[in-house]
């Protein structure tokens, strides 16, 4: 990456840092920042140096030749500034300070990168991908959760604010219209999101994924991604892997940035933001505060947003509840026409054997309105020159309002009653009425808030060259919401039923031809709540174990205490009674407590004065960690990493590990409304009548275990000395993950059908005294009226239970070229995936089905691309977004999915000046999507759900241009 003066510098993935390759320099002397900057990208050496370190310092002139870290220790002559080597990355360093400790939290010492718990090192043998400050400036991303999706290895289906009707988002519990990551495309629950390395509270209905949409772009200094398996190293839920989001805990001085984005007019963005900092001898602490707010965006922005898709070649799916609407009566339709208000309406006037359709995306949002608040603040204290306390914390309020498709249509009655009533086969029978009552209510709509808070305080003593570390840390995430302009279906048949023409409904005109207060005496309403806890304790240690001949055998050793709760609130309706109903609370398994111990050892096999031909450099890491859950038992987790340099510039790279992710609360409900059981016909082509009778079972298995997984990855890193500034690293990944929590129920008419692929979960000709009590259960429904002494020729364990498998594997690819271009710096380089299969099986018999490059999975080739140029203070980067075609299986016959290349372009200019009004101003003008590229057509039907868009494929805000003007002071 080209770096900006106001971004973190973070030049290249870790894997591929070369530390030792000495090379000519001839610089002049310029900005300390844009000096680091060139001798990252001339040696090929990841360098880290917080914006505030390097503000306002320049270097000196710097020519000859020089290691890397020689040439950055000449630049930081006289700066109080020094480099450490963490791994094979230099960090730069305040030098006026003896304290270790995570060099976010405090500036000196050594720091803990993601992905192990040894500091001063990196994981051994596996990728770390690292997004800056700058990535989030040169992206022109608004948002936390806008930056982590970006990577080609995150996959957009599941937790997002426009995804709750997709394949991924049903049932994925975000209400809240929050935002999740996804890594690989396994499931939001399968990557972990930390926070400073903790865990913050889940959010979701029931606990489904970590909300990014509370973090506040503004108080990220990076996040690091490693998208492998790390339960050995952090426990649940780290199968795809582990985000770590980490805070500008060491800021000092004062930032102001403000942001003004449109989407062309469609929807427009506000961002504001005030950092502080400050530093004393003996410690330092941060303030911030974050407003954002985005417009909604509406499906009438959007052609691709309807239910009519003839102008694309597609079907027409517009639903037949519309208004003017449709009569039924004597098994025909009548549609009702339209400009009239439904008074003295005769049966002539009606169009016997046609229905009147109404797109269902009228008056509905793609995007919902979004707004939020967040409050950060973090304190660092010396106690003694050998113990230190810190503490954090971050508070979010957030509000959302979205217009959404209709949820409860259904044919209405007309009594005869009615004085609008209309019977065009002169029965003198109530006519049932397909009608929306979207023009007459407003369309449904949900509103509500979701509000985080997460504080960590702890004690962290350094023993010589060893770090002990012991913190607790507390968070909670509540949401609410209200479902409005649901019909009250009571309150309709009454109004159906009334005889005066005043007050009584009418659904035979053509849109709202009903008194007001009838109309708004109809108008019900749901509501709900619910929250989740999580506290946890840990006390960790690390150091040197002992000496050997290729450096320091290190050690990281530690215990974790965790506590999770998570509780639904009561439900209010008001949508099938004449009062409002109150449904208690969903019961949930009581608290969950995790125990954990880890220990990870890093043996420098080879390297240094130990070193022999082939093998300049040696690492291995093995790690373990052991969890005790208080609900379903204990999980042992391994990893091993290694990496190897053969000669300088060459590192091979390979990792094995077990992961896992436990049940969450709502797979773990046992009570009487999570159960069924009940009697079902079903085909059977082994049967002569060609169906048989089945006995269901619904629930969750009390006896879930963990989803498990083993992991694996290869890569290959290049930094070759003849090349200056080019390196390019390759991952190999494979991820088996089995027992994986599913319910086979969906496909009940298919259990007997296939056979093969459900014997699992039949057991076949079931004793009269099994059939006898499944019948006499307090869970037995009676839905069939199919008696006790009826045949069965099997029962069906269609409960959610560890299930199914998925195979996953592909290649990870980044490679960059940055040179020096008549005294500029330019670089062009590109990060992508390519999945070589996905391949599931519903269950462990049934034939595995590769579904990569399908509707609601991730495609195959995901790549983006950047070139940037730099020049003194102005800065350009371009980006290439490109998603490979795929195929459509939710249509009728499969259809090709093209192809979708869009570009974002980022232009800015920082201000050199040492004073004045203009010093430390930087002025950005970004734009995604430049070219306003519509997604591919996708004829994409889910249930009832119809659009001409991908949403986990296609972002539908098309070229947003945004505006963002940043001071220092």
């Amino acid at each position: 990456m080209v770096l900006a003066s106001t971004a973190m510098v973070m030049v290249v993935p870790a894997a591929l840092a070369q530390v030792d390759g000495a090379r000519d320099y001839d610089m002049p002397s310029q900005d300390l920042g844009s000096a680091l900057r060139a001798v990252a990208q001339q040696s090929g050496t990841q360098v880290i140096a917080p914006t505030e370190l390097v503000a306002d310092l320049r270097a000196p002139a710097l020519k000859g030749r020089y290691r890397p870290e020689q040439a950055v220790a000449q630049l930081l002559r006289g700066s109080r500034l020094r480099a450490a080597m963490v791994g094979s990355t230099l960090v730069v360093q305040r030098d006026d300070t003896a304290q270790v400790g995570n060099v976010s939290a405090d500036a000196g010492g050594e720091i803990l990168v993601t992905g192990t718990r040894i500091r001063g090192e990196a994981p051994v043998g596996v990728p770390v991908i690292t997004l800056d400050r700058e990535a989030l400036q040169q992206g022109g991303f608004a948002t936390t959760a806008q930056l982590v999706q970006s990577i080609p290895q995150n996959f957009y289906g599941g937790a997002n604010e426009n995804t709750g009707s997709l394949i991924t988002g049903t049932g994925g519990g975000n209400s809240s219209r929050g935002a999740g990551v996804n890594l690989r495309g396994l499931g939001q629950m399968s990557t972990l999101v930390l926070i400073n390395g903790d865990r913050p509270p889940l959010g979701g209905a029931g606990g489904t994924f970590s909300d990014l949409s509370m973090v506040p772009a503004s108080v990220v200094e990076r996040i690091e991604i490693v998208p492998d398996g790390a339960s050995a190293i952090y426990g649940s839920d780290a199968v795809a892997g582990v985000v770590n989001v980490v805070t500008r805990l060491n800021f000092r001085g004062a930032e102001t940035s403000l942001r003004f984005g449109t989407a062309d007019g469609d929807s427009q963005e506000y961002q504001g933001s005030q950092l502080l900092g400050t530093r004393w001898s003996s410690g330092h602490a941060v303030v911030a505060y974050e407003f954002y707010k985005r417009d909604r965006l509406r499906a009438s922005d959007r052609d691709y947003a309807t239910d009519d898709l003839r102008a694309f070649g597609g079907p027409d799916r517009r639903p037949g509840y519309a208004s003017p609407g449709t009569i039924y009566a004597g098994g025909r339709s009548y549609a009702v026409p339209a400009g009239q208000n439904g008074v003295g309406l005769t049966a002539a006037q009606l169009t016997l054997g046609a229905v009147n359709r109404q797109d269902s995306w009228f008056g509905i949002d793609i995007l919902p309105q979004q707004q939020r608040h967040s409050l950060f603040a973090a304190f660092s204290q010396d106690l003694s020159t050998d113990l230190r306390f810190y503490g954090h914390g971050l508070a979010t309020w957030r509000r959302y309002d979205v217009n959404l498709r209709s949820g409860a249509d259904t044919r209405r009655t007309v009594p005869v009653t009615n004085p609008f009533y209309l019977d065009p086969v002169g029965t003198r029978q109530p006519v049932g009425v397909d009608y929306s009552f979207t023009r007459d209510l407003g369309p449904e709509g949900q509103s509500g808030t979701a509000r985080a808070f997460g504080v960590t305080a702890g004690l962290e003593a350094t023993f010589g060259r060893w770090t002990v570390d012991a913190h607790g840390t507390w968070g909670r995430q509540d949401e609410a919401w209200t479902l409005r302009n649901r019909i009250n279906s009571a309150r309709l048949a009454l109004a159906l039923a009334d005889s005066n023409p005043t007050t009584a409904y009418n659904l035979f005109g053509d849109g709202p031809s009903t008194n007001r207060a009838t109309i708004d005496s109809i108008r019900g309403y749901i509501k709900n709540d619910y929250y989740g806890v999580v506290w946890s304790g840990t006390l960790r240690a690390d150091g040197p174990l002992a000496a050997v001949p290729a450096g320091d055998l290190r050690l990281a050793i530690g215990g974790e205490y965790r506590e999770d709760r998570y509780r639904n609130g009561a439900t209010t309706s008001y949508t099938s009674s004449l009062t409002e109903l109150v449904t208690p609370p969903t019961p949930l398994p009581e608290l969950r407590s995790v125990k954990s111990l880890y220990v990870e050892l890093l043996v420098p096999v080879l390297g240094g004065e130990a070193s022999l031909p082939g093998f300049r450099k040696l690492d291995v890491s093995l790690a373990l960690r052991t969890e005790d859950y208080s609900d379903f038992g204990r999980t042992t987790n391994p990893k091993i990493g290694l990496s190897w340099e053969p000669l300088s510039g060459v590192t091979a790279r390979g990792s094995y590990g077990k992961s896992f992710r436990a049940p969450i609360f709502n797979e773990l409900r046992q009570d009487p409304g999570s159960i069924a059981i009940f009697a079902f016909a079903v085909a059977d082509p082994q049967a002569s009548s060609g169906t048989s009778n089945i006995i269901v079972i619904r629930g969750n298995d009390p006896n879930l275990r963990p989803e498990r997984a083993e992991t694996w990855t290869l890569g290959l890193d290049l930094s070759p000395a003849f090349v200056p500034g080019f390196r390019i690293g390759a991952t190999w990944f494979n991820v088996d993950y089995r027992d994986r929590i599913a319910s086979p129920a969906a496909n009940l008419a298919s259990f007997l059908i296939n056979r093969d692929i459900y014997n699992p979960i039949l057991t076949p000709n079931p004793s009269g005294a099994r059939v006898a009590e499944l019948y006499a259960s307090p869970y037995y429904r009676n839905l069939q009226n199919i008696p006790a002494t009826a045949q069965f020729v099997a029962v069906a364990d269609a409960r959610l239970q560890n299930l199914s498998v998925s195979k996953q594997a592909g290649l990870d690819l980044d490679v960059a070229y940055g040179f020096d271009l008549s005294g500029d710096r330019v670089e062009i380089g590109a990060v992508g995936t390519y999945i070589f299969q996905i391949r599931q099986q519903l269950t462990p018999t049934a034939q595995a089905i590769d579904v990569v490059d399908t509707v609601g999975n991730p495609v195959d080739l995901h790549v983006r691309a950047r070139a940037t140029f730099q020049k003194a203070g102005f800065s350009a980067a371009l980006f290439g977004n490109y998603v490979d075609s795929y195929v459509n299986k939710t249509a009728v016959a499969p259809q090709r999915v093209s192809s979708w290349t869009t570009f974002d372009l980022n232009l800015a200019y920082d201000f050199e000046q040492s004073r004045g009004p203009l010093h430390g101003l930087r002025i950005a003008l970004n734009g995604s999507n430049i070219f306003d590229r519509d997604p591919p057509y996708v004829s994409y039907f889910v249930g009832t759900y119809t659009a001409g868009f991908d949403g986990e494929n296609a972002n539908p805000l098309g070229r947003v241009v945004s505006l963002q003007i940043t001071k220092k002071w």
